[in-house]
């Protein structure tokens, strides 16, 4: 993603967020919104991200701009490693490479990365609406885990891709699901609430829209995601839509 990826312990930071925490010995019930709102610099947004901020994110974007020449060269480059090909090509858009790889060998749609990132979620997390429908077409599972129990649907919420999230949860989503921590889809997208993004307040509309939402489940910091969106940004109005109201009605 970046010319220099980030270093912590000796150790290259990975790409998301859990290979990261993996490395550093927290208490189980750590905050890890906490985390995300304090180190999110260090978490990669995916190739069309509309993340904006410091200079080095300004970097990662341009950097983010390759030309098709270097695309074929890296495609080249992975041509005999079909795992991390696939892998790279949903993270980067690359649709014509995932359908061409999984026409050579259709169980590519379940590998993973050591963090047990399915290529359905660097799609999702990326904001590829088109590359997560070949691969759910292909077979892909909708709700595979991570080793930190994050689903696509968390990945595609935490990043505000809101196109991915309603494709994920008309095909089957678990719109409740939590991750290791507790955290829900509805907890990341609360996270994410800055008003410079345009598609975090759709975002959580869908999500608050959705008849089975569990709005009052608490992560194991302890928290709801309303009350996360009330620390978090200026979107915490939108949680009205899933309030329960009490009609008083006065004697007669």
């Amino acid at each position: 993603m970046g010319c220099q990826r980030p270093v912590f312990n000796g150790h290259l930071l990975d790409r998301r967020f859990v290979s990261w925490t993996s490395m550093m010995a927290f208490p189980e019930d750590f905050n890890q919104l906490e985390l995300l709102n304090t180190h999110g610099h260090l978490i990669p947004r995916g190739a069309s991200s509309l993340w904006t901020g410091s200079k080095e994110n300004e970097e990662e974007e341009e950097e983010e701009n390759h030309s098709e020449e270097l695309y074929l060269e890296k495609e080249q480059a992975l041509k005999d490693k079909p795992v991390e090909l696939i892998l790279w090509a949903a993270e980067h858009n690359r649709l014509s490479t995932v359908h061409r790889l999984l026409a050579t060998d259709p169980l590519l749609v379940h590998c993973c990365d050591e963090d047990g990132y399915t290529p359905l979620h660097r799609a999702a997390y990326s904001g590829h609406a088109d590359v997560c429908s070949a691969l759910i077409t292909a077979g892909s599972k909708v709700n595979p885990r991570t080793n930190d129990g994050w689903t696509p649907l968390h990945s595609a919420c935490r990043w505000s891709r809101v196109t991915v999230v309603s494709f994920l949860l008309q095909h089957g989503a678990e719109l409740n699901a939590q991750t290791n921590g507790g955290l829900t889809p509805l907890h990341l997208a609360a996270s994410n609430t800055s008003s410079s993004k345009s598609d975090s307040a759709h975002t959580l509309e869908l999500l608050l829209s959705q008849r089975h939402l569990k709005a009052a489940l608490r992560s194991h910091s302890g928290e709801t995601a309303s009350e996360v969106a009330r620390r978090s940004g200026p979107l915490h109005f939108l949680f009205e839509m899933v309030e329960d109201y009490v009609s008083v009605i006065p004697d007669t």
